[in-house]
């Protein structure tokens, strides 16, 4: 079974890269605080295709570097 991780320790190991989170642990506000790497990559992409093969039950897509300036990010 993977390693349970803080939102902190993802963003550590996981800096500037689009990550795939199973069975994450989110605050009243729905905001990720912790879960399962299950994939990692600085390729948007490629992490939605890994979440397509997995088929994981509950997960999270997170990026953990600045949104550039010119994305906008719809709920």
């Amino acid at each position: 079974m993977a390693e349970v991780l803080t939102i902190a320790e993802i963003r550590q190991r996981h800096a500037d890269q689009w990550v795939l989170i199973g069975q994450p642990q989110a605050n009243e506000a729905h905001e990720v605080q912790s879960g399962q790497v299950l994939f990692a990559s600085h390729d948007r992409d490629a992490v939605y295709r890994k979440a397509v093969e997995l088929r994981p039950g509950r997960f999270a897509f997170v990026y953990t570097g600045e949104m550039p300036a010119d994305v906008a990010v719809v709920l």
